[in-house]
């Protein structure tokens, strides 16, 4: 990414930091301020806080990359309109950081986030691991106080040890520092171990949501967060390794692609304002499949922002 970069002045340019190409063939941004649009896709090459296998800074490179199969089609299945008519999306490129240095990746992804939000424009994020989305929710909290939050995963990440820096842990840290509405907030395919005593999130595990299928899921889901405002972050260990192989921890009886796709779509008229995707370990892949799922979700999230905007100008 070029020196425009809002985050770039504390930073290397790591052999991972250049775009290949822009999500989706999105305009490239380079001036906020001056930017009609109206959500800013951002990827963060970072993965020095996993405790599996690394490889998520490529992630963003892989999903972009992944994303050119998806440009073809002008009036995506099953939506009936064109995404650029709705909604106008730009990519301003990666966030730098100095290598070796995590809180230099800390401090400018808060500064990155904050500016795509001053700017009035809502954030995409690709990952990197899971650990980016606390900066992000720092930042998103920053402007909007407390939000909802629905999350996907096949872990909670509220896990009380480990270090500063732990895609294990954010989610612990974002609650202990008042980032999370967690009364409103909800995690959708978890299938590894929590403390349920006094857990003060709902949690849809993944068995639960195999059994009872993407429409009661959505239900659960809006129940909960009702007209707040709404984060969602998604790790692609929420999916099977069936549907998603190219990721650090994969924990098989994951949710499928078909049934997250649904959710995502079913989200129409909640209160979003803002996701990440994170995770994919494109060396890990087969065929790109991982990084094709995240790419498809990551869209059908901009439909859903499109049909929003529709449905409040009607």
């Amino acid at each position: 990414m070029s020196g425009k970069n809002p985050s770039a002045g504390d930073a290397d340019m790591p052999i991972y930091g250049p775009m290949g190409m822009c999500f989706m063939e999105f305009p490239m941004e380079s001036n906020l301020a001056k930017s009609d649009a109206e959500v800013v896709v951002s990827g963060v090459p970072f993965d020095m806080a996993t405790s599996g296998r690394p490889g998520a800074r490529m992630g963003p490179q892989g999903i972009r990359q992944a994303s050119a199969n998806l440009v073809w089609e002008g009036e995506r299945y099953p939506w009936d309109f064109a995404l650029d008519d709705n909604l106008k999306v730009s990519d301003i490129g990666n966030v730098l950081f100095k290598h070796g240095e995590p809180q230099t990746l800390v401090d400018n992804l808060q500064k990155h986030i904050s500016s795509i939000l001053d700017a009035g424009k809502s954030p995409l994020t690709f990952g990197g691991d899971h650990f980016i989305t606390l900066p992000i929710l720092r930042s998103i909290a920053k402007k909007h106080g407390p939000v909802a939050v629905i999350h996907f995963d096949a872990h909670t990440d509220t896990y009380s040890g480990g270090s500063e820096y732990d895609h294990g842990t954010f989610m612990h840290r974002a609650v202990q520092e008042g980032l999370v509405d967690t009364q409103h907030s909800i995690q959708i395919g978890i299938r590894t171990v929590f403390t349920r005593e006094d857990y003060e999130f709902e949690v849809l595990d993944a068995a639960w949501v195999n059994d009872h299928g993407p429409s009661e899921t959505l239900e659960r889901i809006k129940a909960r967060v009702g007209d707040k405002k709404t984060y969602l972050t998604f790790d692609i260990d929420g999916l099977d390794p069936a549907y998603a192989p190219g990721t650090g921890t994969p924990v098989a009886a994951g949710i499928s692609i078909d049934c997250a796709m649904k959710v995502i779509r079913g989200l129409q008229g909640t209160n979003l304002i803002g996701m990440d995707l994170v995770e994919v370990a494109p060396a890990y892949d087969h065929a790109e499949i991982t990084s094709l799922a995240a790419a498809t979700l990551s869209l059908e999230y901009l439909y859903v922002l499109a049909t929003n905007k529709m449905c409040k100008q009607k």
